[in-house]
């Protein structure tokens, strides 16, 4: 399984829908679908996305790390 970050490609508000679809090997259309209809239930999935939004790291870029060894 990959890790959990949120990468810079592929991301619509935040990066999480695509952050657990590449963790759990889905495509993030999927995984938005499932956020999606998940918000018609009760409980605080909002919430959990947000925090997931600040907790989570963004991916490094390649090139922001070659910058860092000179």
């Amino acid at each position: 399984m990959a890790a959990l970050v949120r990468p810079r490609a592929g991301r619509m508000i935040g990066g999480v829908c695509a952050a657990l679809a590449r963790r759990f090997g889905t495509s993030a259309l999927t995984m938005r679908v499932i956020f999606l209809v998940s918000c018609l239930l009760p409980g605080p999935q909002i919430l959990l996305y947000l925090a997931m939004w600040l907790l989570l790291p963004a991916e490094r870029s390649s090139a922001g790390s070659a910058k860092a060894a000179w």
